[in-house]
């Protein structure tokens, strides 16, 4: 496979970009070799510059439910071009998508819409901390939740594929005031809370961890975090930014029947354009400005653009309902079956662990359900892995500790494709 054009497009980017890129897992230094500069995307498949045709498991990191440049998305577009895409004051759009995401996800009962993941969960963190006149946060190890000072300690996802744990640049203070627990460990969660309950404004999760690689929420444990959190008077967030209308229309709160106090949106409800939302109870959300005194604001903050896209996504969704996510869930489970089966067939040790259209193949020969047993997969192992399968046309996300995504365009034939390439690849490692 020809990666020439890549090659001197990121010669070239490395001497304008910090290290070439703008988010630091797409620079493949985790896998090795040169990143592939995309030029388009269709359906399922992305093409390169050097024009190699590759069936696409990133889907912009989650946020393509039905794949790149579906017909409603390109109709949108076209719609925003007509009446602009910046005005800085309120639009019905704003409205109309609002109502969708609380129709879909009935917790939602307020929504503030901002530009990305990141920034939801940095308001939702400062709105708990507001609501509560509390200061302490609790995470998981593992769990990221985006480039946010008081979340960027023992975080997973690029970090973790650097094997920094945590981030030059924040403050001590700042750091102190954020509570780390192993995820699924509900011991580890009720002894903080007993301890220092009363001082602590919220437990933010990802309710299916995605940022270590997938790994499920063990019986129990989102249940459990929801009656400590209740019982100590401080708020449950979950971070749906991945899993938000993926898992089911509702979301994880909606797949394992538990409701949080706040929810963290993004990446599907723009449809491909940059947004993030944060939503919850009424009674909370209103702690927000200009009701209430938690201030925050973005001047692209609902911007016609993502709202036109996200509108779009989200009535696809709910026209085509169940239906949408009985196909996601038989091609998903066909391509993590099939997987393991050349896997086992072949010798090679590993662990597909998939919840819905997200599944991340573990090298490790134990199934992974906290961040300290993913870091036990073998990455070189899974390097060579990404290698065979990219020489194949499969482009997978290049870390271990990331999730492959699925979408509405990747078919049953799609799906043997990928298969036949991994037969291929697990008999080279």
């Amino acid at each position: 496979m020809r990666d020439d054009k890549s090659r001197k497009l990121y010669e070239k980017a490395c001497q304008v970009l910090v290290g070439g890129v703008n988010s630091p897992v797409r620079a493949f230094k985790s896998v090795g070799g040169i990143p592939r500069f995309i030029v388009s995307g269709k359906g399922a498949y992305v093409r390169d510059a050097d024009g190699n045709e590759l069936i696409d498991y990133i889907a912009s990191w989650g946020a393509l439910l039905f794949g790149h440049r579906p017909s409603f998305v390109q109709e949108a577009l076209a719609r925003c071009a007509e009446v602009g895409t910046s005005f800085g004051l309120p639009t019905e759009l704003e409205v109309q998508i609002a109502e969708r995401v609380r129709n879909l996800a009935p917790h939602a009962e307020r929504v503030r819409f901002v530009n990305s993941g990141s920034e939801a969960t940095a308001a939702a963190v400062r709105l708990a901390r507001g609501a509560t006149g509390r200061s302490r946060i609790v995470k998981c190890a593992g769990c990221y939740h985006g480039a946010v000072d008081a979340l960027l300690v023992r975080a997973g996802s690029g970090v973790a594929t650097f094997g920094i744990p945590d981030s030059f640049g924040i403050p001590e203070p700042v750091a102190a005031q954020t509570l780390v627990v192993p995820y699924n460990d509900e011991e580890a969660l009720e002894s903080v809370f007993t301890e220092l309950g009363d001082t602590i404004a919220c437990f933010i999760l990802e309710p299916i961890a995605g940022n270590m690689g997938l790994v499920p929420p063990l019986p129990g444990y989102l249940q459990k975090a929801r009656d400590l959190t209740r019982r100590y008077g401080s708020l449950l967030v979950f971070d749906e930014v991945m899993t938000g209308f993926r898992v089911s229309p509702g979301g994880a709160a909606q797949l394992y029947g538990v409701t949080p106090d706040l929810v963290c949106f993004g990446k599907i409800i723009g449809g491909g354009a940059p947004v993030g939302a944060l939503a919850g109870k009424a009674e909370i959300m209103e702690n927000l400005a200009p009701v209430g005194n938690v201030y925050h604001a973005g001047t692209l903050s609902g911007n016609p653009l993502s709202m036109m896209l996200g509108l779009a996504t989200l009535e696809q969704i709910a026209c085509r309902g169940e239906k949408l996510y009985r196909e996601l869930e038989s091609q998903s489970a066909a391509l993590a079956s099939g997987i393991g089966e050349i896997a086992s067939r072949k010798g090679v040790p590993v662990q597909v662990q998939r919840v819905g259209s997200m599944l991340t193949v573990f090298f490790t020969e134990h199934p992974v359900r906290n961040y300290e047993e993913a870091k036990k997969s073998d990455t070189t192992l899974f390097s060579r892995f990404f290698q065979r399968l990219l020489e194949c046309g499969v482009h997978l996300p290049p870390s271990q500790f990331e999730c492959w995504f699925l979408t509405a365009s990747h078919d049953r034939k799609i799906v043997e494709t990928t298969l036949d390439a991994c037969e291929k690849a697990f008999g080279t490692l």
